[in-house]
């Protein structure tokens, strides 16, 4: 008796148990399968983002005849959902990103013994006194007014005067953003399976488990004459890590570029005042690489991801859009040639869509006479601003004359990351929008023009997206331009 009551016991117990486990339950379901269900979460909305659906639509253009003989190519293409920043980039947005570059490198210092040690700016075991990875405490506010001696030469070391002029100004060559990225695309690809039994699915091959698989990444180091550099690394493929690329760019703009782009002019004010001053706050960036958009996608991704949580698990990436995401974002729900409707540069009350080039030396037809405030003209279908003119955008597309004729139908991208020793041309990305200083033709959507991605230009800007998480309506653009 007292051996039977136990597991009667137990048997009830199990019995109450299964019970409550929910839609699991297959008695309860009468035995069919019906799904596990994840609980929903939804995407929180990006700031400062615009939906743009996914849809269809004939990129290129149709009739090659007018545009100095360049051969734009076309193809139906359709492109699954994603956010897109309503306007590119502004210096304001780009200076918090090198601030918060310059705020790491002074927590750094100030936990160095060499500038006092403060051990409180850098956390490195938990609340049980266990080790941890080390990692910088951004709780732990910079003394910027009531620093002692050796914090003021932490704050003080990343700066520097002009031995001209007397000014001081943030050290560009020190804001140096590191980050990491893991290759997925490179990860899920079957020849780098690392089980060797998995990287062919043909039973008919004997898999020698002893063969090597090469791989390439690409890795950078300071080396002890404070250099950075970056190599691309061919090694045997051994584990996960294998796959995760490390960079370290110097994210500061070239503000060089106003004069080192325009000889024989007089811009030397937009060198010293186009990035600093507050007055350009709202303009957008420029004299930003291709390389350094990159980063400032990589930091704001990692930016973001501290600041939701939990909720970080459904969060995509910020990137760069590809050409194709760019050029559908940009012609609107409609597939217009331009953002707006018609091939006009002005509306009915003769304010022109765009800031361009109106004529051949006059700037300032269209009201301005470099860059402009962003979104001060009017948004297209999309609800984004300046996607024609203004400053011309970086895309993730590698430049190629076939363009969209290499790429699949469905989400088209060309990507080619090139390694440091690649010829210059393989370094060559996708430009789009056109921007102030060019002329109305090289402002339509479809118009395609390229850059070396480590040259910075005074019209070149960017803007980022995300992919969406969940799927959204279709918006089919089925008009032919």
């Amino acid at each position: 008796m007292n051996k039977i009551l136990p597991a009667f016991f137990s048997l009830i117990l199990a019995s109450v148990l299964y019970s409550c486990m929910g839609s699991s339950n297959a008695m309860s379901n009468g035995g069919e399968v019906t799904g596990q269900r994840a609980s929903s979460t939804a995407e929180p909305e990006p700031y400062g983002m615009v939906e743009v659906k996914r849809g269809f639509l004939k990129v290129g253009i149709e009739n090659n005849d007018s545009l100095w003989g360049t051969i734009i190519p076309e193809k139906e293409i359709s492109v699954d959902g994603f956010w897109m920043d309503q306007t590119e980039v502004t210096n304001s947005m780009y200076r918090q990103f090198v601030e918060w570059v310059r705020d790491s490198i002074i927590r750094e210092r100030l936990a160095d013994p060499s500038f006092g040690g403060d051990e409180t700016f850098k956390i490195e075991v938990d609340k049980n006194g266990d080790p941890i990875k080390p990692h910088l405490n951004w709780n732990k506010a910079i003394p910027w007014r009531k620093a002692s001696e050796d914090q003021q030469r932490a704050l003080e070391s990343v700066y520097f005067t002009h031995p001209i002029d007397g000014t001081k100004m943030l050290d560009a060559k020190q804001m140096n953003f590191r980050y990491e990225v893991f290759d997925y695309e490179k990860a899920a690809l079957r020849k780098y399976r690392l089980d060797p039994k998995e990287r062919n699915l043909n039973t008919d091959i004997v898999v020698n488990p002893d063969e090597e698989v090469i791989i390439s990444k690409d890795t950078a180091y300071i080396d002890d004459d404070g250099r950075i550099v970056r190599e691309t690394i061919n090694r045997p493929l051994s584990s996960l890590y294998d796959f995760v690329n490390t960079y370290i760019v110097p994210i500061y703009p070239d503000t060089t570029c106003w004069v080192n782009d325009f000889p024989n002019a007089h811009n030397e004010t937009y060198m010293k005042n186009y990035f600093s001053s507050p007055a350009y706050n709202d303009y957008p960036v420029v004299g930003v690489t291709w390389e350094q958009a990159q980063a400032f996608c990589a930091w704001r991704t990692d930016f973001l991801l501290r600041g939701l949580g939990a909720q970080a698990r459904y969060v995509q990436r910020y990137r760069l859009p590809s050409e194709i995401e760019w050029e559908y974002a940009a012609r609107g729900t409609s597939g217009n040639p331009y953002p707006w409707e018609g091939d006009g540069t002005m509306n009915d009350k003769g304010c022109y869509f765009a800031n361009f080039k109106p004529d051949r030396g006059n700037y300032t037809e269209d009201g301005n006479l470099i860059t402009s405030k962003v979104g001060i003209y009017g948004a297209n279908e999309n609800g984004l601003f300046d996607m024609a003119g203004n400053v011309a955008e970086w895309t993730n597309t590698v430049y190629t004359e076939a363009g969209v004729i290499s790429m699949a139908d469905v989400n088209p991208e060309l990507r080619y990351d090139a390694a440091l020793e690649d010829p210059y041309f393989l370094k060559r990305k996708s430009v789009r929008g056109g921007s102030w200083k060019d002329p109305f033709s090289l402002i339509r959507s479809a118009w395609r023009t390229a850059e070396y991605q480590n040259q910075p230009r005074s019209y070149i800007g960017f803007r980022c997206v995300r992919s969406k998480a969940t799927t959204t309506s279709v918006t089919n653009n089925t008009k032919k331009k």
